[in-house]
C-alpha cells in the first residue's frame, strides 16, 4: 500500500484525543468517515434532486441497492424497480 504522510491543524481537544492511539486505529476513522461522508453528500444531492438515486449511487462508490439501504436510513424512500427488489434477495 503506498502512504503519504499529512500534516493537519486539529483542535487541541481532538489532539489530546488521538494522540495515543494507534496508526492502524486512525486510518479506519479516517477510512469510515471519508466513506460514510461521501455517502452522506451524495444522498443530500438526491434528496434534493440534483442526481438519481443510481447517479447518488455512483458517486457514493456504492451499488444500487446499497446505496436504497442508506436512502432509507437517510429517512428517504427510493422508488423500487424489479432489478432492485431482485437484487435486495440475492
Amino acid at each position: 500500500m503506498l502512504t503519504e504522510v499529512l500534516h493537519l491543524t486539529i483542535p487541541v481537544a481532538l489532539a489530546q484525543e488521538l494522540e495515543t492511539a494507534e496508526q492502524d486505529w486512525l486510518i479506519e476513522v479516517l477510512e469510515r468517515g471519508v466513506k460514510t461522508l461521501r455517502i452522506e453528500r451524495a444522498l443530500r444531492f438526491y434528496a434534493k434532486g440534483d442526481v438519481s438515486l443510481s447517479a447518488a449511487a455512483q458517486q457514493a462508490g456504492l451499488s444500487l441497492s446499497e446505496m436504497a439501504r442508506h436512502a432509507y436510513a437517510f429517512g428517504l424512500e427510493p422508488p423500487y424497480s424489479e432489478r432492485t427488489v431482485a437484487e435486495e434477495l440475492a
